[in-house]
């Protein structure tokens, strides 16, 4: 019945004054809607990000022959050939998905009427799960054209449409490359674009690796990539590559064998010092609507100083009295963080159905975390001018005018 009645007179009191309530909560549904956008926000772009870096090649190790000596005949012995790509097949078989070498080589093709450089790629049927490129149109290379030396070509979809208008009508077309002919079997592209930190770029024909090797001076594999099975076997598999390059080739050729891990986790640790920062951001919001609420109670207590007084004259305790103004706080605060709530939710859900094929997570713990706080503040930043009134002379708060 106390907290009933309690309740009762700060609903009254607070439909009393509605536009200093509106305003009010109006602070604290600020602060609780970006706490929740802040947080989702931070979690959207950080699994763009990680998606960004994982499309590139999922688990996936590249290396490189990074020196060895000044001798041109011993310095073209030291680079990766296709022998040890399939050495690496053979030995990693248990932990690989698949391993395939990229050699690259430059041509002029005739593109509008006018030649023009383009690159062109040699690899295997492997490249396209290791690289995981999308096929536009057509297929990829598969493993008897690469062990039969199929005059194949694949276009990037972009060298396609600007040959052929699109990708469909590239298939079957046959291109010149070093003074041979080849028919486009297929178009692809890279999954997630790669800024141009690869191998590929929007002029990139691919190729059979055992047929440019025929057009290439020296056998040079840069990179060799590999695709391990599990995100765990990474480090191991890494330096297992490492291993295998240096053991078949003579002392003092050094290779450079990374993977995406330690750009993974750099992502991660910036995405989470940024998602700290600002939900720091957002926690000085709510505090500054907490310090509203306390400014308002405040200057409500001192308004209502005679209508104290007359309550506790007539037989209202000090605890009634506290309760009844850390009420009003509670409920100007819970109302402001509910309505914030619904608005941090409602936009995020809302983008999706105007955005496709984007997904926004929302953080149920950063809901229930503003909810928390909501009531927190309430309390806290209420307890002041709660405090005060409960304090006041009943002899004196009669006589205040």
């Amino acid at each position: 019945m106390f907290a009933r009645e309690a309740l009762r007179f700060s609903l009254q009191a607070l439909r009393a004054n509605p536009v200093r309530t509106l305003l009010t909560c109006l602070g604290m549904l600020i602060g609780n809607a970006s706490v929740i956008l802040v947080v989702t926000i931070s979690l959207t772009s950080r699994e763009y990000i990680l998606e960004q870096i994982q499309g590139i090649g999922s688990n996936m190790i590249f290396a490189y022959f990074e020196t060895g000596t000044q001798d041109a005949v011993r310095f073209a012995a030291d680079y990766i050939k296709i022998a040890d790509v399939e050495a690496v097949r053979e030995q990693l078989a248990p932990s690989i998905v698949a391993a395939t070498g990229v050699m690259t080589e430059g041509d002029r093709i005739l593109i509008d009427g006018r030649q023009q450089d383009v690159r062109v790629i040699g690899s295997d049927q492997d490249y396209a799960a290791v690289r995981n490129l999308v096929i536009g149109a057509g297929r990829f290379l598969d493993e008897s054209d690469v062990t039969l030396r199929s005059k194949a070509a694949i276009l990037t979809d972009k060298l396609a449409i600007r040959m052929y208008g699109s990708q469909t009508a590239a298939v079957g077309q046959v291109i010149k490359l070093f003074g041979l002919q080849f028919t486009v079997i297929g178009t692809f592209r890279e999954k997630v674009d790669s800024f141009g930190q690869t191998e590929v770029t929007n002029d990139t024909i691919v190729i059979p690796i055992t047929v440019l090797r025929y057009f290439t001076e020296v056998e040079r594999i840069d990179p060799l990539y590999v695709q391990v099975r599990s995100a765990s076997d990474v480090e191991a598999v890494t330096r297992q590559v490492q291993q295998i390059l240096e053991s078949r080739h003579r002392p003092g050729a050094r290779y450079r064998v990374e993977n995406l891990q330690a750009i993974l986790d750099a992502a991660k640790n910036i995405s989470l010092i940024l998602q700290l920062v600002l939900i720091l951001v957002s926690a000085i919001a709510l505090v500054i609507s907490g310090i509203g609420i306390m400014n308002i109670m405040l200057v409500t207590v001192t308004e209502r100083t005679r209508e104290i007084g007359v309550r506790m004259a007539v037989g209202a305790s000090r605890r009634w009295v506290l309760t009844q103004f850390l009420a009003e706080a509670v409920i100007i605060s819970l109302v402001g963080g509910v309505a914030g709530i619904l608005v941090g939710v409602a936009i995020p859900l809302s983008a999706q159905l105007f955005l496709e094929n984007l997904r926004i997570p929302v953080s149920y713990s950063s809901i229930a975390i503003a909810f928390a706080v909501s009531c927190s503040v309430g309390l806290l930043f209420g307890m002041l001018p709660a405090n005060r009134a409960a304090r006041l002379n009943p002899t004196e708060a009669l006589r205040y005018e």
